[in-house]
């Protein structure tokens, strides 16, 4: 009788599915230790603040929620009316991968335009940008942007600025999905605030599950004034935390010397070494360049079931045989070439 293989105690599905960085499980425990006032209330909150006023500057408002979603949506909905509109890319995890619930909770509409290898452009945004006054139409109100993409790249500096001057010489908004902005900042070679705030952005969803966090996200806004309402949306929102000091002390973790860096660094690190590795693979293309820590390949169809009788993973674009192969903090050197043999021995069977 054929046994099934076993699975290494890595795969490279998704940076939701690794561990927790010990440094954060510490954290964790450090804060278990009696009672403190629930609801935010407490020091290791009001310390996890402080380290996000390190690093993006002073004059800030930060909110805790339990997820991504959470975090996307309600930073949405303090910058909308209902009769608002978000412009994002026709790829952007808001659009495609959060069951509309952007669209249910702020009762606005998402409009997706095209991107070019997971970014939108001034033109797509421009071409988007109409019917403004007219009570007939949808009035746009946010651009919304993925960092780093969900197609593993990576805006420029640049690219951001403008989108921002564009927003604000409208009276709009820049929003960005920072589900991986360690990534994209690490990448770059920037400081948080210098990939963000310093862009002109003005809420940011700020992801720590990706990077190492057992679970939570943050809703940062560089304009406190539009976060006058937050605290009501959120729990109207079912996303405030009763012992917030947990999720809190898992980004003061992140946040002190430089664990966020280091350990988006090493992923991106080990996402070019697998492109290395791969693209040594006959029939194996890497689609998209890797500026972060995802690599999106086309690989023979039959090779696919192959490999996941070995590693879990997923198919990104299925009628072009595209998969994504994400890399995380933990991942290492050895991994990826194990993975790479087994990539090349699905490959050419």
């Amino acid at each position: 009788m054929e046994q099934t293989p076993a699975k290494p105690a890595r795969s490279f599905a998704s940076d939701n599915n690794a561990g927790v960085h010990p440094a954060v499980l510490e954290a964790i425990a450090r804060a278990n230790q009696g009672h403190e006032v629930a609801y935010g209330d407490d020091p290791y909150t009001r310390s996890a603040i402080k380290k996000f006023e390190e690093h993006f500057g002073s004059g800030i408002a930060v909110f805790f929620t339990f997820n991504g979603t959470g975090a996307n949506v309600l930073g949405l909905q303090a910058l909308n009316r209902p009769y608002h509109a978000v412009l994002c890319s026709d790829a952007a995890h808001i659009y495609t991968d959060e069951c509309g619930a952007p669209e249910k909770h702020t009762g606005c509409k998402l409009i997706p335009l095209p991107h070019r290898d997971g970014k939108i452009t001034l033109d797509s945004v421009r071409h988007a940008y109409y019917g403004i006054g007219d009570q007939h139409h949808v009035q746009a109100r946010v651009i919304s942007i993925t960092q780093s993409t969900e197609m593993g790249t990576v805006y420029q500096p640049e690219e951001i600025e403008v989108l921002a001057r564009f927003a604000h010489e409208r009276d709009m908004f820049l929003h960005v999905d920072g589900a991986r902005i360690a990534n994209a900042a690490a990448s770059l070679g920037q400081t948080l605030r210098q990939a963000t705030r310093d862009l002109g952005v003005d809420v940011l969803s700020f992801g720590g599950t990706k990077n190492g966090i057992l679970g939570g996200e943050a809703v940062v806004f560089f304009r406190p004034e539009l976060s006058q309402d937050f605290l009501y949306l959120r729990k109207q929102g079912m996303q405030l935390a009763s012992k917030m000091r947990f999720i809190a002390a898992q980004f003061e973790a992140l946040l002190t010397d430089d664990l966020w860096r280091h350990s988006a660094e090493h992923a991106n690190q080990m996402a070019r070494l697998l492109e290395k590795e791969v693209s040594r693979v006959p029939g194996v293309k890497v689609i998209w360049k890797v500026e972060a820590n995802g690599v999106f390949a086309q690989i023979p169809r039959h090779a696919i079931d192959k490999i996941k009788k070995h590693y879990f993973f997923y198919d990104w674009i299925e009628e072009e045989s595209i998969v994504r192969w994400m890399c995380s903090f933990d991942i290492t050197e050895e991994d990826v070439h194990d993975f790479t043999r087994t990539v090349a021995e699905a490959v050419k069977s």
